[in-house]
């Protein structure tokens, strides 16, 4: 079947606002997707759904059966296979006029310059925050603009960041809105998302890109939208400029922007939940998560953040097992003890309460 560009996007040229010269913009124009899990992969698909030329999805995970209540792109029969490659072909039998194409790894420091500089805009879908702040950095060091999303809970944020304003200066940052990275902020999978707020987030993010490439309405620049779901309720913080350029270069060539889910996890620290379920009785288990239900009768909940500053003292003689949803934040605060007391016997429970329920 022979689809022209006028039958496919009529609705759209029909805009007074939009017409031919605004879908030729599109047409012209090339994103960067980072992550493409609840936010990426519907802004991917509504982006080459609204004829956006060309699209690159970056994203090392698999599909898992537990993304697909939010993720709804990808099917029961996906499972396993790579996000990337699995968005791309589904957007290459809808899009014929979208060039899209993918890498199957992770986004890090030596790759990140390469990997947006030829593109127009950056789009952040990431539910990881050394990546979002690695994204923003490489933005403001090679004058890209960033669509910035993110969720927690029931409240997800929207912004346009370092986009190029009339007076020829790049708007606000992610570290204007937040100077430094937080290290106890947990990712949906350990603290629950309903999927519909990833759904507006996600459209909110496709509309601040629509905007940007045909310059039609006015972008979320300096200031960052919160909505909340249960409330239908939303507002703008009005954000300032606080950091400077030269700044985040100094940041960059510092930080390493390590991601702990990333890690490759020293196994002689881990324990099996089958191990767990024989030893129940014999270690004392601490949750590192606040608010975490655990199937367990005796526990005892010490955020990593506080591990080292709480008045917790291991003892000897007794053995710990780390417990949090995915076992990612256990492995650090095991870490954390392991740095400390080198003798102390400490686990880190492997999948966490996820993998625990389901062995």
């Amino acid at each position: 079947m022979k689809i022209t560009k006028q039958q496919l996007f009529k609705r759209q040229t029909t805009l007074s606002e939009i017409g031919e010269e605004g879908q030729q913009r599109l047409q012209n124009a090339k994103v960067l997707i980072v992550g493409c899990g609840g936010l990426g992969s519907p802004v991917a698909v509504y982006l080459a759904s609204s004829g956006v030329g060309e699209l690159h999805l970056v994203d090392f995970d698999t599909v898992d059966i537990t993304n697909l209540h939010r993720q709804v792109f990808y099917s029961l029969d996906d499972v396993g296979k790579p996000k990337a490659e699995v968005l791309t072909n589904f957007i290459k039998q809808r899009a014929p006029f979208t060039k899209v194409s993918y890498t199957n790894s992770p986004i890090n420091k030596e790759n990140v310059l390469k990997l947006i500089s030829d593109y127009d805009i950056v789009v952040d879908g990431t539910d990881s925050l050394p990546t979002k702040y690695l994204v923003n950095d490489a933005c403001v060091l090679t004058n890209k603009p960033l669509v910035y999303g993110s969720l927690y809970k029931f409240d997800g944020y929207v912004a346009t960041f370092n986009a190029l304003q009339k007076d020829g200066t790049r708007s606000t940052n992610l570290r204007d809105a937040f100077p430094t990275m937080a290290t106890d902020i947990p990712n949906c999978s350990a603290t629950g998302t309903l999927n519909a707020i990833v759904g507006l987030i996600a459209t909110q993010q496709v509309n601040e890109v629509l905007k940007l490439i045909t310059e039609v309405g006015k972008p979320l620049t300096n200031e960052l939208l919160i909505y909340n779901s249960l409330q239908n309720s939303q507002l703008k913080m009005k954000l300032k400029p606080t950091i400077s350029k030269n700044e985040i270069q100094q940041i960059f060539e510092k930080e390493t922007y390590f991601d702990v889910g990333c890690e490759v996890q020293n196994p002689e620290w881990l324990i099996s939940p089958e191990e767990l379920k024989n030893q129940l009785h014999q270690v004392e288990i601490i949750c590192v998560l606040e608010n975490l239900q655990l199937p367990f009768s005796n526990y005892k909940t010490i955020p990593t953040k506080n591990l080292l500053n709480s008045g917790f003292h291991p003892k000897e003689n007794t053995t710990y097992v780390m417990v949090c949803a995915q076992g990612i934040t256990s492995y650090q605060a095991t870490k954390l003890l392991k740095e400390k007391y080198k003798t102390l016997k400490v686990y880190s429970l492997i999948g966490g309460v996820t993998g625990f329920l389901n062995s």
